[in-house]
């Protein structure tokens, strides 16, 4: 008689390996934006407290430390850096908030909706200039480059899409444009920035570069399939949000596309505005779903993060490499 074989369940991935694996460092860097979010205007750390106390993954600074750990740097300079890394991060949340005019974010109301858009603007202003002064102290030239170079594009990436909004017409490919711009860019920064610290090889920057530019293309593609995704948990802002703004995501890109000429009228009139009720949301996702476009648009998230997972090839295999790894296929499998 042949033996059983025994299938044991598959492990999610986590983002336990690379939290782990940062943990120390991470709060070296909590102890910087703590420190540089203060004011004698006491409006201000209190407006910067509500968005960085609200609960994020702090995705990007622990990019930029994790990328330390795997080039082996011994040093303290990334901490500040990735410091500054969330400070541009959470000033692009504030603005954004406020050209959007999000209520919520990670289920509390946001600093617009609290404090009001003239101080959340300001208080953003507040935050990027603390990046910058924390990028003058490293005194690289380098990173002040890549960095300052990463703030400008993740802005010409949101003025992009301020003007592909509500517009029926915009392809796939703007759209990935668009999301390499306003998210990917940092991702890259950050990642690119341990290795200049640890004066590594133009090749090993190219590939942490490389890795943290597709990981963003793959967080953002999920972050939009959420958005019509019933399945999933709560998300960092309101469920339905895009659809509101008009905004031409991947998965509504795909439903335009696969849709007959009614569905098409249909997502016409969405995007232009005319169809932002609950049950528009409704009908909207029902179509989303009935062309697969969640499943797709996942689909390429995998072959992002598979190319952000290629790119440490280049590195001996250890356990920030594992880590890093992992967290590529987290940013796929999550659902919030």
């Amino acid at each position: 008689m042949s033996a059983q074989v025994v299938e044991f369940p598959r492990k999610e991935p986590s983002l336990a390996p690379i939290l782990s694996l940062t943990a120390t460092a991470m709060n070296s860097v909590n102890s910087v934006i703590l420190d540089r979010m203060q004011s004698e205007i006491p409006l201000i750390p209190a407006l910067a407290g509500h968005l960085i106390s609200g609960g994020g993954k702090r995705m990007r600074p622990m990019l930029t430390l994790a990328g330390a750990e795997l080039v082996g740097y011994g040093g303290t300079r990334h901490h500040r850096l990735a410091a500054a890394v969330e400070f541009i991060h959470t000033a692009t949340l504030l603005h954004d908030d406020v050209v959007d005019g999000s209520e919520t974010r990670r289920g509390k109301e946001t600093a617009n909706i609290v404090f009001g858009n003239p101080a959340t603007v300001l208080v953003g202003d507040f935050l990027f200039s603390r990046a910058f002064e924390l990028m003058v102290e490293d005194g690289s030239l380098k990173v002040l480059k890549i960095l300052s170079g990463a703030s400008a594009i993740i802005a010409q990436g949101e003025v992009d899409q301020l003007v592909a909004q509500r517009r029926i017409e915009t392809s796939e490919e703007r759209y990935l444009s668009i999301i390499g711009r306003k998210t990917a860019a940092l991702f890259a920064a950050a990642s690119r920035i341990s290795a200049v610290v640890a004066e590594c090889s133009e090749e090993e920057e190219e590939a942490l570069d490389a890795y943290g530019r597709n990981l963003g293309i793959a967080f953002q593609l999920v972050d939009d399939a959420i958005d019509y995704d019933t399945g999933t948990a709560e998300m960092g802002k309101d469920k339905g949000d895009d659809f509101r703004e008009g905004k031409m995501t991947l998965p509504v890109i795909l439903a335009y596309a696969r849709g007959d000429a009614e569905e098409r009228l249909f997502w016409q009139d969405a995007i232009a505005g005319f169809r932002i009720e609950d049950e528009d949301l409704e009908h909207a996702t029902r179509l989303i779903q009935r062309h697969d476009a969640i499943a797709a648009t996942r689909e390429r998230a995998r072959h992002y993060a598979q190319r952000a997972c290629d790119a440490l090839s280049i590195f001996p295999e250890n356990k920030a490499r594992a880590a890093m790894v992992e967290a590529a296929q987290f940013a796929v499998s999550r659902g919030y």
